[in-house]
């Protein structure tokens, strides 16, 4: 991206750049939210699974894999990393199309809570320990928030220039080894 954009490719760019931080600094708030809850896992996620899992795939194993290492703890640091790559400019185009199935999996698990009922989970515990501080969602809000960051992803997805594996062009110096 060496070269001066035009005015509406810059415009694009801009779009796609806060398009880039709102989604960064929402995975980052809810990333770091659910990491400082130390194992937690939220009530409605367990309750979620439990159903839409076949009941084959419930065993001791991947019991453990699922509630004690992935829900709470790599599935925060996926959205810590997507957040801060994407506030950075690291190859914004590739994780807007991760954001994507992200996207759909916290649309469905919130479509799931309302249909049960929003007296069974009046909160969607999204932000973990920040709810705490800040106030919680209701599943209708978190769906309509998630809505928005699945069509924020992508407007990185067509607006942002460059490539899928581009990044910014401050990033891509980084990178770049300087001649002697």
């Amino acid at each position: 991206m060496e070269q001066k954009l035009n005015k509406p490719n810059r415009t694009k760019y801009i779009i796609a750049v806060v398009a880039c931080i709102i989604i960064g600094v929402t995975f980052i708030a809810s990333g770091s939210g659910k990491a400082m809850g130390f194992g937690e896992v939220p009530g409605q996620t367990v309750a979620f699974l439990g159903e839409m899992l076949p009941q084959a795939f419930i065993t001791p194993v991947t019991v453990f894999l699922i509630y004690d290492l992935f829900i709470p703890f790599i599935f925060p640091a996926i959205e810590l990393l997507l957040g801060i790559f994407l506030i950075v400019g690291f190859m914004p185009r590739l994780m807007a199309i991760i954001c994507i199935p992200l996207s759909m999996v916290l649309m469905t698990n919130n479509i799931w809570s309302i249909s049960q009922g929003m007296d069974k989970f009046p909160e969607c515990v999204c932000f973990g320990v920040w709810e705490k501080i800040f106030g919680g969602l209701t599943p209708v809000q978190a769906l309509s928030y998630d809505i928005l960051l699945f069509v924020l992803a992508l407007i990185i997805i067509f607006l942002h220039p460059g490539g899928i594996l581009s990044s910014r062009e401050w990033v891509m110096k980084l990178f770049q080894k300087k001649a002697p």
